[in-house]
């Protein structure tokens, strides 16, 4: 299940064109609108449902209770996951906010005593407001996929603000434990670790992310069951709302989906 501001798209894990495949788009992410659609289809039929991923709206957990009772709930591990980047970027920029404010003060500093006001510049040419601008996208990568400039500047990054360091380690340790193709009570262990550094670490953005986790901790963890996911239709969901936003908004909602289903389809 994937939900947006315009629709909701539901579909089974082999997608339209199958035999028995169940495909949808629906107005709006009501989830009584919802609801009221996916309780036409026969309820023996809906009843073979085993297994539902989705993100951890109550709206798309209210759905799946009351439209599959029988089928396993499967927090998507990639809403998990950007929990944790948003939780870095938000460091990050704190500290991009202070250096802004710190070049503001110097430069007003250096006027009031009529000197040249000289900036700090890094080995790589960055000052700190630049290096922790440029730093925004290398911190969704794995150091081993880093470019060779991307590695510079992160080796500086790591340097100068070890928080971002420790946070970085934080949201890549919760990305292998996704990644490493392992069983549910391992990977309990393996959060229940993860929880521990997050504590010790003292940021409150992890923290915050520490509870959701702990809010969603079974169906989480019922990622490790079949390792389900439903990043191709986040993809999809994505490359609709770009879309939208390119055309400043939609005004002719059918031929909107017309050109949706020619573009996409």
């Amino acid at each position: 299940m994937s939900n947006g501001d315009l629709y909701t798209i539901i579909t089974n894990k082999e997608g339209k064109g199958r035999e028995g495949s169940l495909f949808a788009i629906i107005y709006g992410t009501k989830s009584e609108d919802i609801i009221k659609v996916v309780e036409q289809i026969p309820e023996e039929v809906l009843a073979q449902v085993k297994e539902v991923t989705l993100d951890m709206a109550k709206t798309m957990r209210k759905i799946v209770r009351r439209c599959f009772p029988k089928a396993m709930r499967v927090i998507d591990r990639f809403h998990v996951q950007k929990l944790a980047c948003d939780a870095l970027q938000e460091i990050r920029i704190s500290h991009r906010w202070e250096a802004i404010q710190q070049e503001t003060d110097d430069k007003e500093e250096a006027k009031g005593t009529g000197k040249r006001y000289l900036p700090i510049v890094f080995k790589n040419g960055d000052t700190p407001k630049q290096l922790l601008a440029g730093s925004r996208y290398l911190l969704f990568k794995s150091t081993n996929k880093l470019i060779k400039s991307q590695k510079i500047r992160a080796k500086i990054l790591f340097k100068q603000y070890p928080d971002i360091k420790k946070a970085y380690s934080l949201m890549h340790s919760l990305r292998m434990i996704f990644n490493k193709n392992t069983l549910k009570d391992t990977a309990r262990v393996s959060l229940a670790l993860w929880h521990n550094k997050v504590e010790e670490a003292g940021f409150n953005s992890f923290n915050t992310i520490a509870a959701t986790i702990y809010e969603h901790y079974e169906e989480i963890l019922n990622f490790f069951v079949n390792r389900s996911t439903n990043a191709a239709f986040e993809s999809f969901n994505a490359k609709i709302k770009a879309f939208r936003a390119s055309l400043r908004g939609v005004v002719d909602i059918k031929f909107f989906l017309y050109r949706i289903a020619k573009i996409y389809a």
